[in-house]
């Protein structure tokens, strides 16, 4: 054995550096094209092993541990031949597994916020549904809101129209009601001008077509629910039926009616002319009291002087009877002589 084929890593059986890099390489490569034939050779069971439509994995489940065994054997052999070129593939494997991580974070987002738009969507479309019925109802409410313009519509119409017929009908009735008094009334000024024509000169005769006449036309009155308002003397002042022309004396209480002036008239329960009445201060019946009161105490003091008048006609009637004694005993005297 020569010197350099002892030390030379070829000549003793190691391989060089650029020889293992090669053969990893080559081992690489025959590895990968092993899993594409491998791949190739069985899509039958490719097929079978894939999850169905209705299952849900991710990239480190459809990887499966053989895969990562493969990684770990792959990672292993670089190490043994670069370490640096295995930190890079072991930082690339690592970081495929945080995007793998991170896939699976946002694909778990995803779902959480498609049952969330699918939630929002049951919400929009229950408002949707509410918003429909709302405008349904509001579309009735309107309607009837419209109807109801137009039956009110019709109401006033209708009112103003009944007024209308109302206003002539109580025209025509206050017409035809003057029509019937003025037809009575034209009865009793026949009677009046009929005894004003009447050239006898009777009074009592003509005064009996008056008073008929007059009793005429208080019927007519009376037809028309008219009384006569005429208070007696001495009742109570009503100021809504009687009109005080003035105060004066008399013989009726203070502040009631001494005499009716001119009497009133009412229809009904309404005033149509106030009785004209005087109303008594009471002043004349305390005169006559004290007028009464003067007559006896002049009454007494004239019984009073009369009774010494008639002791004094007694004493003068005595002394005449006495003066006449006295000649009858002269006379009585003198026979004697």
């Amino acid at each position: 054995m020569s010197e350099d084929e002892g030390t030379t890593p070829t000549a003793q059986g190691v391989p060089s550096e650029a020889d293992a890099a090669t053969g990893a390489a080559n081992e690489d490569d025959a590895g990968i094209d092993d899993e594409e034939t491998t791949a190739n050779e069985s899509p039958e069971r490719d097929v079978a092993d894939a999850p169905t439509d209705g299952e849900r994995t991710s990239p480190t489940e459809m990887a499966g541990p053989e895969t990562t065994d493969d990684v770990e054997t792959v990672l292993e052999r670089v190490a043994e031949h670069d370490d640096e070129l295995a930190s890079q593939v072991s930082a690339i494997v690592e970081q495929a597994r945080d995007l793998a991580d991170t896939v699976d974070h946002q694909r778990d987002e995803l779902e959480d916020l498609g049952e969330r738009v699918d939630a929002q969507g049951e919400t929009i479309a229950d408002l949707q549904t509410s918003l429909e019925t709302a405008e349904e109802q509001l579309e009735t409410r309107e309607a009837e809101l419209e109807e109801l313009k137009q039956r009110l519509k019709r109401k006033q119409a209708d009112f103003q129209n009944y007024k209308k017929r109302a206003k002539k009908r109580q025209k025509q009735i206050k017409d035809r009601a003057t029509e019937d008094l003025v037809e009575r009334l034209l009865g009793v000024r026949d009677n009046l001008k009929r005894a004003l024509g009447e050239e006898s000169g009777d009074a009592d005769a003509l005064r009996d077509g008056v008073e008929m006449t007059l009793r005429e036309f208080d019927r007519v009155l009376e037809d028309e629910n008219v009384s006569e308002v005429d208070p007696e003397p001495g009742s109570e002042v009503d100021p809504q039926r009687h009109e005080v022309m003035m105060r004066m004396d008399s013989a009726q209480p203070e502040g009631t009616i001494a005499d009716v002036y001119t009497p009133g008239y009412e229809m009904g329960d309404k005033v149509i002319q106030a009785a004209q009445v005087t109303v008594s201060n009471g002043t004349l019946v305390d005169d006559t009291e004290s007028e009464t009161e003067a007559e006896r105490d002049d009454e007494g003091a004239a019984s009073d002087s009369s009774e010494p008048t008639e002791m004094d006609d007694e004493s003068v009637d005595d002394t005449v009877d006495a003066d006449t004694e006295a000649p009858e005993d002269d006379e009585d005297a003198d026979s004697e002589t």
